[in-house]
């Protein structure tokens, strides 16, 4: 089983998590932003991630270190979950809509982190959460993932369908890229190493 367990404490956030490559799709989540969990849920069960998140983050400021830690932790675990990415397919895109929102999440799993974000149109926020948050997240994430992803959406109204569709594609590109490959023998590179 592709898994990892990781722990982060700073003085903003205290993180728990715990991540499954190889799962069924369930998720517990505590972030303390209700919004986040929602997100979070759709990108367990989507890319068929078993998921596990506790955080005591500093809420009384404002919601930004707890999801831009997520993102980061989530991160680190994908990153070691993958061990020696030995038979990776790699490469995944998934267009997925919701409702009238379309979007598209393009993932290598290459060891490089990039992000490239182009998201235009999102209200300022869903609820009480601040809708530039998910680009913070989705920083944290690839930084720490080492994986680089193009996250597009390409056209939309309503900005909770508009970030409900990123996370569903986000993990069902994922799933795609860390399946198994059996024709492919070691690391997906000519390199030999990702």
């Amino acid at each position: 089983m592709r898994q990892a367990e990781k722990k982060r404490q700073t003085k903003e956030t205290g993180i728990s998590l715990a991540l499954n490559l190889d799962g069924e799709g369930k998720s517990e989540l505590k972030t303390g932003v209700g919004f986040l969990d929602h997100m979070l849920t759709l990108f367990s069960k989507h890319g068929g991630l078993d998921l596990q998140v506790e955080c005591d983050g500093d809420l009384e400021v404002d919601q930004h270190h707890t999801v831009e830690d997520i993102g980061i932790v989530l991160g680190q675990a994908f990153n070691e979950a993958l061990g020696t990415k030995e038979s990776i397919k790699r490469y995944a895109t998934a267009t997925t809509p919701m409702d009238e929102s379309l979007s598209s999440v393009s993932i290598d799993i290459s060891g490089r982190s990039f992000l490239v974000y182009r998201v235009d149109g999102l209200k300022d926020k869903v609820g009480s959460f601040d809708t530039e948050l998910v680009e913070e997240f989705l920083i944290g994430f690839s930084s720490h993932a080492k994986v680089t992803l193009h996250v597009e959406v390409l056209y939309g109204s309503n900005t909770h369908h508009m970030i409900e569709s990123m996370f569903k594609g986000l993990g069902r590109a994922i799933r795609e890229a860390v399946s198994i490959d059996p024709t492919m023998k070691g690391v997906p590179s000519t390199k030999g190493s990702l």
